[in-house]
């Protein structure tokens, strides 16, 4: 009686312990440097799955994991002669998932390390983060 009793206490407390953060967020894009694609899961369920560009030869797209961080519908590059990047949703530093008006070279490297997606995908994914809020919209990317 004593042992289940334990194992019941202890449990309960692992439960508790365990951070919010640990749960799968309510929007997810799983991008595949590999493949050049990008997965978009909203609460649990795949709903999207887009060509992507990433880093070029001779530049960086980071892997990891992130929260989203900003969010800029009409955002222009301060470092890339003021390129347009709409829909952007920051996540890193400088590095955002944005539209791209150069949509012939999505599904391969072309970007300067954003992740780049076609401006209609951007605007679903951009209105999607927004509804469900930033601290819920994680950014995974993998090779």
């Amino acid at each position: 009686m004593f042992r289940y009793l334990f194992s019941l206490v202890f449990v309960g407390f692992l439960m508790l312990a365990t951070p919010a953060d640990a749960h799968a967020a309510r929007l997810e894009a799983r991008v595949d440097l590999s493949s050049q694609t990008m997965t978009v899961v909203h609460r649990g369920v795949v709903k999207y799955r887009w060509k992507v560009s990433t880093a070029r030869r001779g530049k960086v797209t980071p892997v990891g994991t992130w929260r989203a961080k900003w969010l800029s519908r009409h955002h222009r590059s301060s470092r890339y002669n003021n390129a347009p990047m709409p829909y952007s949703i920051f996540y890193s530093g400088n590095y955002a998932i944005h539209g791209t008006n150069a949509v012939k070279r999505l599904g391969r490297p072309a970007s300067a390390g954003c992740i780049r997606l076609h401006p209609s995908n951007a605007a679903i994914l951009f209105r999607l983060t927004q509804r469900e809020g930033l601290k819920n919209m994680r950014v995974v990317v993998r090779r």
